[in-house]
Order: structure tokens, then sequence, then C-alpha cells
């Protein structure tokens, strides 16, 4: 059995990615604060919704997905119920897993999760790590709940802040040049519909030719980059504009912000 404590926007899209892979209806529990969202979680997937405390009770793995600032209110409601046979992972942004254990009455096996939101289709990218009483068993555990749902990757824990800049947040950072590159053509005179699909295909293309080709994006890049052309053009405009320093910036950000969150 497992329990998704939190079904907000993650949770949710943890748990439909649980039935796409092959879990029963049966199999899931879900929380929810509001009961008009726990009725909602009911009617669109068959799951069964229960309190907090009767999830730790029956489940043998919970997936903690709360926001970080409500994760030390739901662990001290939780605790007694966590025995050291539970798997426990924790999918909140700067929640280390020394807060979880901290937190739990028994040594239980805790592994820290950070997903992000293209798991809705199967293309997440989920990074892992193990607490001090996670073993091989429990990563693997994790890592069987995941790859039906994108690609998973062990990374150490101290990396975990990083992971949620760079892959959680970094959908979020595509959708941003998606619109701007949207109003760019919309300014250039395309139709919004008709710049939104090109920009998309372009954005997938290039994602898939990343991944698949194995070349360095920096070749990939030099390969459309012709002498004295369109796209050096574009380039140095970027490199005036300091794009690739605002990247940095941001991401370092996003860093920071996760910390301070789990902090308080």
């Amino acid at each position: 059995m497992i329990a998704i404590l939190g079904t907000g926007k993650m949770g949710e899209a943890l748990l439909s990615g649980l039935l796409r892979a092959g879990f029963k209806p049966g199999d899931v529990l879900a929380t929810a604060r509001r009961p008009e969202r726990a009725q909602a979680l009911q009617e669109t997937y068959g799951v069964r919704t229960v309190a907090n405390a009767e999830a730790a009770k029956a489940a043998d793995t919970l997936i903690l997905a709360v926001k970080p600032q409500d994760m030390a209110a739901l662990l001290a409601e939780i605790a007694p119920y966590v025995p050291a046979d539970r798997l426990v992972i924790t999918a909140a942004a700067g929640i280390t897993t020394g807060f979880v254990e901290q937190r739990l009455d028994a040594e239980v096996p805790v592994v820290r999760v950070m997903s992000n939101t293209p798991i809705r289709f199967d293309e997440a990218m989920s990074v892992i790590s193990a607490g001090a009483h996670a073993g091989e068993e429990h990563l693997r555990r994790t890592e069987a709940l995941l790859k039906p749902v994108g690609k998973v990757l062990r990374i150490p824990e101290s990396q975990q802040d990083a992971a949620t800049a760079l892959s959680g947040s970094g959908p979020a950072y595509f959708f941003y040049l998606v619109e701007a590159m949207v109003d760019a053509g919309i300014l250039l005179g395309m139709p919004r519909a008709a710049a939104l699909e090109m920009v998309t295909q372009s954005i997938v293309g290039a994602a898939v030719m990343l991944r698949d080709s194995g070349e360095h994006p920096v070749i990939l890049r030099e390969a459309v980059t012709s002498p004295g052309g369109t796209t050096i053009a574009a380039i140095a405009e970027l490199e005036r504009h300091k794009v690739r320093a605002a990247f940095l910036a941001a991401i370092e950000a996003a860093r920071d912000r996760g910390r301070e969150l789990a902090s308080g």
C-alpha cells in the first residue's frame, strides 16, 4: 500500500503517474487538507482519501508531498504511527532526510526525492538521495515508483537543493522562454497560434536532438550558427543582454529560496 500525504499539484501528478504505471486505485491512499479536494480526488482517480494518521498506519510506503513549510506539522501528526519498517519518501523542496528522521520516533528509512511537473506526461526528471537509515533496497523501491513516469537519477543529498533549482523548477524556465519567443513572433507579425506551434515544436525537437544525439549543446548550437548569419545575430543580442548570466543568477536564487523555505 502506498500513501500520498498532501495531494496538491505535485502530489496529484505522482498519484496519476502511479496509476498509469499500473498501480490499482485500491493500492493507493491519498490525503488532502480540504474535504472538497478529497472528494475530487476520489471522483477523478477512484482512490480512497483518509486522514494523515490513518494513511501512516496503513501504508508500507509514505510519500510526503506537502509544502515545505507544512512538513514539520505533518511529521508531528504522523510520527507515532510510523514504525521502522516503513519507507518514507519526502518530495518537498528543501526538506532534508535529516529533518524528517529527527521528527520520527523510529529509525525509519527516508529517501529524498525531487521530481517535476512533466511527470503528468511520463517525462519527469526525478533525483533521489538516501537518508541515514535507507539502503539499496529503499533506493530501488523508490526508483521502481518513479521510473515508469520518467527518468530517475541518484545524487548525493548535498546536491538536492541545486537539483531542485535546476530540474525541479526547470520546466518553468522553458515555459518562460516559450512565452518570450511567442511574443517575439507576434511582434514580427505572426499569429499567436502559429508562433506557439513553431516555438513548441522547435523546443521539443531541440530537446530530443540533445538527448538522443549525444552531442554537447555547444556543438549543436554551433551547427546552427553560420558566420555572419541570422542565428549569430540573435546570440549576440542574448549575450549583450547578459541572458546567460541571468540564468546563472536565477537558478542560484531558486536554490537559495528552497533553503529558506525549508528553514522557515
